[in-house]
């Protein structure tokens, strides 16, 4: 019993942690003055130092600024991509498993076609569809992010649909409307919020990859593939800095979210939560 008290404790730990990593950079982000970005040459290049603890970049602006302000944008994106991902993946799977064979048939086809295709091609593509910037990157992330989750879905309703209080339900002349929202719907709730956590460090790192590669976001509104973007210019030079660090931010931030979707999924898996 110690044991598993003792893990339980280790698990809120880390999930409180990883919560609290990210808290920390979304403050910093809006604490910090959009004065540090203003360009001055004086302070061009600058090592990493008390002043400026992630150097800063070739106009002199304040890496360690722009790195969590690019994270800020990073993360809306990543968090609105995530969610269009988890809604179509959570009304497919829900399709596929009670609307019959035909329906089951399609959108299983649909999910091999798109798992079976590269991720970062399909979102460069849609990406320029529909003009790029925030819009293309989030069309992009949400339309490619949601076969996985829909199959988990769709196995998680197949296994809870002839359960004997969907059965009364059905018996009784209710709908299968009704029978989603009031009974399908609250049983998978924590499957789709998991899958979604899980989603989230996924459409963060394809954000930054497309951007890296000039696909994604204008350089009005910079992100940390932007960032990475224009470092590799200066890397050469010697500007390690400018790299290094928005690199390991983006890891940071990324590993923190994968962390809470794994924690979550621990503690409301009661099997899990108990091991």
């Amino acid at each position: 019993m110690i044991k598993k008290h003792n893990a339980r404790s280790k698990l809120v730990f880390s999930l409180l942690l990883s919560i609290g990593i990210i808290l920390i950079a979304l403050i910093l982000s809006y604490l910090l003055s959009d004065n540090n970005l203003v360009t001055n040459f004086a302070q061009k290049s600058l090592p990493p130092s008390w002043n400026h603890i992630f150097g800063t970049d070739w106009l002199g602006r304040d890496m360690f600024t722009r790195t969590l302000k690019g994270l800020r944008l990073s993360l809306v994106v990543g968090f609105i991509g995530a969610f269009v991902g988890a809604c179509i993946a959570s009304i497919l799977g829900i399709v596929a498993a009670t609307f019959g064979k035909k329906a089951d048939a399609v959108i299983s086809w649909f999910v091999d076609m798109f798992i079976g295709m590269p991720h970062l091609v399909f979102i460069i593509l849609i990406s320029f569809m529909v003009g790029g910037g925030v819009k293309g990157v989030i069309l992009g992330v949400g339309l490619t992010h949601w076969p996985s989750l829909t199959r988990i879905i769709r196995n998680e309703v197949m296994s809870i649909k002839n359960s004997e209080y969907i059965k009364l339900s059905r018996n009784l002349g209710k709908s299968k409307t009704f029978i989603v929202f009031q009974h399908i719907l609250p049983h998978i709730l924590p499957q789709i919020m998991v899958g979604f956590l899980l989603l989230f460090p996924h459409a963060i790192l394809h954000e930054a990859a497309i951007t890296f590669l000039g696909f994604g976001l204008s350089v009005q509104t910079p992100s940390i593939g932007l960032i990475l973007s224009e470092a590799v210019k200066h890397i050469s030079v010697g500007d390690w800095w400018l790299a290094v660090f928005p690199g390991l931010m983006l890891i940071l931030v990324v590993e923190s979210f994968d962390s809470i979707g794994e924690q979550f999924r621990i503690l409301i898996n009661p099997n899990s939560a108990n091991q």
